[in-house]
């Protein structure tokens, strides 16, 4: 009976502490100028991540494969999400997507969206009569 109890309270103990986000993390920005995507893409090559835009949705996907070095390993561990993913985000305003740009570094993509000249805030003078 023992070994059934402490089986349980290893089963809760992994679903309390395994990580429950399998999506990279995002943080969206925006300033005057335009808005700043960066997400979490630790341990992905650049070939292996997708952008598009498509009516104001910004989407970064791709897929993180078991490092080939442990096939046929017997997993002790593992908190690192593996296999395909995709993060989707709204845009608050319109961008100019010719303009955009994405740099990948130190395991952040930074993706770049100049708003769109419609978008940004304009100064509209009075005149005193």
């Amino acid at each position: 009976m023992a070994t059934l109890s402490d089986e349980l309270d290893n089963l809760f103990q992994q679903a309390l502490t395994r990580p429950l986000r399998t999506e990279p993390a995002l943080d969206l920005y925006e300033d005057k100028d335009g808005l700043v995507v960066t997400v979490e893409l630790p341990g992905m090559k650049k070939e292996g991540i997708a952008i598009s835009l498509e009516d104001g949705v910004l989407t970064v996907s791709g897929e993180r494969k078991q490092n080939p070095q442990h096939d046929g390993a017997t997993v002790c561990r593992c908190e690192r999400a593996l296999g395909q993913f995709e993060r989707r985000v709204s845009l608050p305003c319109q961008v100019d997507a010719g303009k955009i740009k994405a740099v990948y570094a130190d395991g952040v993509l930074t993706v770049t969206l100049p708003k769109a000249e419609e978008a940004k805030p304009k100064q509209i003078p009075v005149d005193i009569k």
